[in-house]
C-alpha cells in the first residue's frame, strides 16, 4: 500500500468528491512498481464526468504522464502511442501533418485509454461508429502481471470487451489507432432551425448522408414547440473550397483555453433567469454559425473555456446521456424530454443526435438510435428524478453512458446491457480478484459484491 496521504478527487462533473491516494507514473516499469494490488484504477485527464476514475479511500493510478509515441505509419496513419497521449497531443502534433483523430467526442483533453475504456463517440457515431473502429491493437496489464496485446483475431474477447470496460479490466498501456487524412483543419458546417422535435428527427433523416451532424435544443420549451433548436450538420473542408482568408494556413491549429473560470460559482448564479439567458446566447450563436469552422468550434467550443465545470458551483453537475432505439423514437423521445422539461431541475446545456450500429464493444454505449445528454446542476430532488428517467429509458429499451453517469443503480445496468454476463465471465477471468476497481464499477454492479 502507497505511504502517499489522500487529495480529494471528483470527475468533470466534479460530483462526487471523494479522497482518493493518487500515484503518478511515467513508464511502464512505474506502472508496474507503484501498483497497488489490493485495488487501483487508472486515470487519464479526468474526463469522465462521474465516478468512473475514482477508487475511495484506494490507489488511483495517474496515466497522464504516460504519453509517449512510439511509431506512425505516413502511409496508413496508424499511429502507435502510450494510453496517456491526448486528442490533443495528436491534434497539435499531427494536424500539421495532414492527420486529424479519425473518432472524437466532444472535448480533446482525453486520453487514448480513456478513448478505449469509454469507447466514445462524436457527432459522426452514425457515419462513423464509435472509437472502436479506428483502434487496431491495444496492450494492456493484467492482474498476474502480464502484458498481452490484443486485437481483433488475437485474444478478441479481451479486446472487444475493453470498449466500455471503463478500465476495470487491466491497465491499458499501449494502442494502435489510425488516423483520418485530411486537406485542412476546417469544416463545412449548415446550420437548420427546428421548430419542434419532430422536424429534429425529420431534418437528421435528410442530412443523414452527412458525416457529422448534432443539435441543440431550447430545455425550457413544452407543449407542441417541444423540441425546438437548432441542428447544425457539417463535412471535412478541402482545401480548394476554402476562402481567401482561410487559404493560407489551412492546417492550422489553435491553443485554448481562452478563458478560464477562475472559481466555483455560488450555486445562486444557477436559475431560471440566467438558464433563458444562457439558451438565448447559444440559440442565436448556432442560428449564425458561420459557413466554414475550425475544429475548435466545429467540435470543442467548450474547450474554449478551462474549467468550465466551475460554472456549476461546488455541489457539481452530471451530464445525463442516454440512447432509445430509432423505433417509436419520436413518441419516446417526446415523453423523455417532456419530464425533463417539467420536472424544475434547471437542466443546461444539452445535445440530441443520431446514432449508428453499435460496436462489438461487450459494454459500449452507442446503438442505432437517439441519445441526448444534458447538464444537471446537483440539487435536491435530482436524484429521484433520474431514477424515474432511468426507468423510462429501460422501459423502451435504452441505456445510459457509463462515461457520463453518476447515479445509476446497479439492478438497472442488466437490462441496459445484455451483454453484460459475458463481460462480466471475461473479468473474473482476467481479473479474478477484482484487483482493478472503481467507485463506479462497484456502484453498478460491474464488480461482484
Amino acid at each position: 500500500m502507497s505511504n502517499a496521504n489522500p487529495v480529494e478527487l471528483s470527475g468533470w462533473g466534479a460530483y462526487p468528491r471523494v479522497e482518493c491516494i493518487v500515484e503518478q507514473a511515467e513508464t511502464r516499469g512505474d506502472i508496474v512498481r507503484r501498483l497497488d494490488h489490493s485495488g487501483t484504477i487508472a486515470r487519464g485527464l479526468g474526463r469522465s464526468y462521474g465516478d468512473a476514475a475514482l477508487n475511495r479511500g484506494g490507489q488511483v493510478l495517474d496515466l497522464t504522464l504516460f504519453n509517449r509515441y512510439h511509431a506512425f505509419n505516413e502511409d496508413t496513419g496508424d499511429l502507435t502511442c502510450d494510453a496517456g497521449v491526448s486528442l490533443a497531443d495528436i491534434i497539435r502534433d499531427f494536424v500539421p501533418r495532414g492527420w486529424f483523430p479519425a473518432i472524437t467526442p466532444g472535448t480533446k483533453y482525453v486520453t487514448v485509454g480513456g478513448c478505449i475504456a469509454n469507447d466514445i463517440h462524436g457527432k459522426a457515431h452514425h457515419s462513423q461508429g464509435s472509437f472502436a473502429n479506428c483502434v487496431k491493437a491495444l496492450t494492456i496489464l493484467l492482474a498476474d502481471g502480464t502484458v498481452v496485446t490484443a486485437n481483433r483475431n488475437e485474444n478478441a474477447d479481451l479486446f472487444w470487451a475493453n470498449f466500455g470496460g471503463m478500465g476495470l479490466l487491466g491497465i491499458i498501456l499501449s494502442a494502435t489507432i489510425t488516423l483520418r487524412r485530411v486537406e485542412t483543419s476546417y469544416f463545412h458546417q449548415k446550420p437548420i432551425i427546428v421548430r419542434d422535435l419532430e422536424h429534429l428527427l425529420e431534418e437528421l433523416e435528410i442530412n443523414d448522408h452527412l458525416p457529422y451532424s448534432v443539435a441543440w435544443i431550447d430545455p425550457l420549451v413544452t407543449g407542441a414547440r417541444l423540441g425546438r433548436g437548432v441542428l447544425t450538420v457539417g463535412d471535412h473542408a478541402r482545401q480548394k473550397d476554402l476562402p481567401a482568408d482561410l487559404a493560407g494556413a489551412p492546417l492550422k491549429i489553435k491553443r485554448s483555453p481562452l478563458f478560464t473560470v477562475p472559481i466555483e460559482l455560488p450555486w445562486f448564479s444557477l436559475n431560471p433567469i440566467t438558464l433563458r439567458i444562457l439558451n438565448a446566447v447559444i440559440s442565436r450563436v448556432l442560428a449564425n454559425g458561420a459557413s466554414f469552422a475550425h475544429y475548435e468550434k466545429f467540435f470543442y467550443p467548450l474547450d474554449a473555456v478551462g474549467h468550465w465545470y466551475r460554472g456549476y458551483g461546488r455541489p457539481g453537475f452530471t451530464q445525463y446521456q442516454f440512447v432509445i432505439p430509432l423505433e417509436d423514437g419520436l413518441k419516446n423521445m417526446r415523453a423523455l424530454l417532456e419530464t425533463i422539461a417539467v420536472s424544475g431541475q434547471l437542466p443546461f446545456l444539452n445535445v440530441l443526435k443520431k446514432l449508428g450500429p453499435s460496436s462489438p464493444g461487450h459494454l459500449s454505449f452507442p446503438f442505432e438510435g437517439y441519445t441526448f445528454a444534458i447538464d444537471f446542476p446537483v440539487r435536491t430532488g435530482l436524484s429521484d428524478l433520474l431514477s424515474r428517467l432511468d426507468q423510462m429509458v429501460v422501459d423502451v429499451g435504452g441505456r445510459i453512458y457509463l462515461g457520463k453517469d453518476a447515479f445509476l443503480s446497479a439492478p438497472l445496468l442488466r437490462p441496459m446491457y445484455p451483454r453484460l454476463d459475458e463481460w462480466l465471465h471475461i473479468k473474473a477471468t482476467v481479473d479474478p480478484r477484482n484487483q482493478f476497481t472503481s467507485d463506479l464499477g462497484r456502484r453498478v454492479g460491474l464488480i461482484p459484491q
